[in-house]
């Protein structure tokens, strides 16, 4: 079967609405299931139809295996003559033209290559062409859905990304001959800058669909055969691009798109030869993982970074990315080891010297640290040790006098950790002076963390009833959450 040949699914089987939120959320436990008993097709039919293996198809209906791979993608979707926009990818080619379009014999370009996408450039720009234009599209009712898509975690999340550490494969160039200079280049240098600072400091998705839109554009350039320093500078582009989709992404709680453009920014760090900016993604898609409560997984994404950029890095970079697993070990309880990777982040934090390193990691500065180190002290405070709370405010304080008006969902984040701070060492009115600096800093932002964040501290104003400046602080978060 191929991608002109008729899908076996009937129109009344698609227009059920449980397939249909299945398909969106890519649980295709849940579809193939649907597809069965709705649909009257065995799990040979479908395995069949979508080019897998019976036994492949019997692991995703129970759960052992999930499908990360857009190839398997777009093959179930052929496949099963799935309309593209279902499963978030653009108008499939059976969607838009006649089956006999084709000669008879001719063979489809849509046939399977790998189960999961390689990691080649031309493989890259297809992955970000499916991504931007569903995303483009995306309506209210889908962006709804998006909100429950669970961000992978364990060997469905890292077995692909090994690929990361191997050279990049060959691609045929694309047939189109571009005419893209370096001035043009550089120009859309500046707008992935201009969009990384934007997030940096107000968070949020308010210019998501700006990003993407960019994102897009460069899409086609490299559609295009470009002069290799053109092309190598546009895949470090849509890298950039990509890591701020992910953040805004993130921000707006849409956590498995989020994951995608990570990803995309990982295979185009890994195009463009930037394993710098590769380990940079890494980072964050361990922060996602942390976020998650998952800080095996992250410590895992951590150490691929580091083994991927062993001798290569800058301080800076190194100095983070110890942070990051200094995180990963205060999160699993592990006191010692979170100082020890705390130390050395510290001591190649010293060795840095200004406009040494890319312009996307000047942010992680002694201020920086302060903040991440009082955010981790924090986690261990938790655990019941007055000691960290007390190490975490004074972190947090260094923090708050240091980082300028550039990090304001920084800003936001370190009030709430040091309101924490003050309730953990049963200062209540200290706290509830926090609060309303965190909200108002909050009101400054659209980071949907921020907010997140905030209503983890509501519980600590709870039972202070007879105290009128937590009832007071207790509101403020209150009426914040509610808007």
């Amino acid at each position: 079967m191929d991608a002109t040949t008729p899908g076996p699914l009937a129109p009344d089987v698609l227009d059920r609405e449980d397939l249909r939120r299945a398909l969106a959320e890519h649980d295709f436990a849940a579809a193939f299931a649907l597809v069965k008993k709705y649909g009257g097709l065995s799990q040979n039919r479908i395995a069949s139809a979508c080019h897998l293996t019976p036994g492949k198809v019997s692991a995703i209906i129970s759960g052992r295996q999930q499908v990360t791979s857009f190839d398997v993608v777009r093959r179930i979707s052929d496949g099963l003559r799935i309309p593209g926009n279902l499963l978030g990818l653009s108008p499939r080619p059976w969607e838009t033209r006649k089956a006999d379009d084709d000669p008879p014999g001719q063979p489809s370009d849509e046939r399977p290559r790998t189960e999961e996408v390689p990691w080649r450039p031309d493989a890259t720009v297809d992955l970000a062409a499916d991504l931007t234009r569903s995303d483009l599209v995306m309506d209210r009712r889908a962006v709804t859905r998006a909100l429950t898509g669970a961000a992978l975690t364990g060997a469905a999340l890292l077995d692909p990304l090994e690929g990361w550490l191997q050279p990049a494969t060959e691609s045929t160039p694309p047939r189109r001959r571009g005419r893209l200079g370096v001035r043009e280049a550089e120009e859309l240098e500046s707008t992935a800058r201009a969009f990384r600072a934007w997030d940096h400091r107000y968070g949020g998705g308010l210019r998501r669909k700006a990003v993407l839109g960019q994102l897009s554009e460069v899409v086609a350039h490299l559609d295009q055969h470009q002069a290799p320093p053109v092309e190598q500078r546009l895949y470090r582009v849509m890298a950039q691009l990509a890591g701020t989709a992910a953040t805004m992404a993130w921000d707006s709680g849409l956590q498995r798109r989020a994951q995608n453009y990570y990803v995309l920014a990982l295979r185009s760090s890994h195009a463009g030869g930037d394993r710098i900016f590769g380990a940079n993604v890494l980072a964050g898609m361990a922060r996602q993982m942390l976020y998650r409560d998952k800080p095996q997984d992250a410590l895992e994404l951590v150490r691929l970074a580091q083994d991927g950029t062993r001798g290569v890095a800058g301080p800076r970079v190194r100095a983070m990315l110890h942070t990051r697993e200094a995180w990963a070990l205060s999160a699993m309880g592990r006191a010692t080891a979170f100082q020890r990777a705390t130390t050395q982040a510290a001591e190649a934090l010293a060795l840095a010297e200004k406009d040494e390193e890319p312009y996307w990691i000047t942010y992680f500065d002694e201020a920086e640290l302060a903040g991440v180190t009082g955010g981790r002290l924090l986690d261990l405070a938790r655990q019941g040790s007055r000691q960290h709370a007390e190490a975490a405010a004074d972190e947090i304080r260094q923090a708050l006098s240091w980082r300028g008006p550039e990090a304001g969902r920084s800003h936001a984040l370190d009030r709430i950790g040091l309101a924490e701070c003050h309730f953990l060492l049963g200062d209540p009115a200290g706290a509830a002076a926090e609060v309303h600096h965190a909200v108002e800093a909050a009101y400054a932002t659209r980071s949907s963390r921020v907010r997140t964040q905030l209503g983890e501290l509501y519980p600590y104003t709870v039972g202070h009833s007879a105290s009128r400046p937590v009832r007071e602080a207790r509101d403020k978060i209150r009426d914040l959450l509610s808007n």
